[in-house]
């Protein structure tokens, strides 16, 4: 079974920049397509953003627009979230998304991304 590993994650002040990277165990190819969710303390897992399995589409949250930007590798089984200008409310756990053509839904465990001065 395929799994998906997040790395990344840290402490950064308000106005830094992270990289978070998921890595799928297997040939990720273009089978997937990839998201990035985040879930904040008592909030719900919410949609950061998004790409196709081509890599030639991605949607964005409108709190991100700007500011994140998503892409992938296939040839190195990645997806990379790269986030500037962050801010606090950005604090959560960060978790990838891959979803193949079955409708077959698998997640990372996730990064804890802390934003604070």
């Amino acid at each position: 079974q395929v799994q998906f590993v997040e790395s990344g994650g840290g402490l950064v002040q308000p106005g830094g920049s992270l990289r978070l990277s998921c890595t799928g165990s297997g040939r990720i190819s273009s089978r997937y397509a990839m998201s990035w969710y985040r879930q904040a303390p008592g909030k719900k897992r919410e949609l950061v953003a998004a790409i196709t399995r081509a890599g030639d589409n991605s949607i964005y949250a409108d709190s991100v627009k700007g500011r994140f930007t998503i892409s992938r590798d296939n040839a190195e089984n990645t997806v990379a979230l790269e986030m500037n200008n962050l801010k606090p409310e950005n604090t959560a756990v960060y978790f990838c998304q891959a979803v193949n053509g079955a409708l077959d839904t698998y997640w990372g465990q996730g990064t804890q991304v802390n934003v604070s001065s």
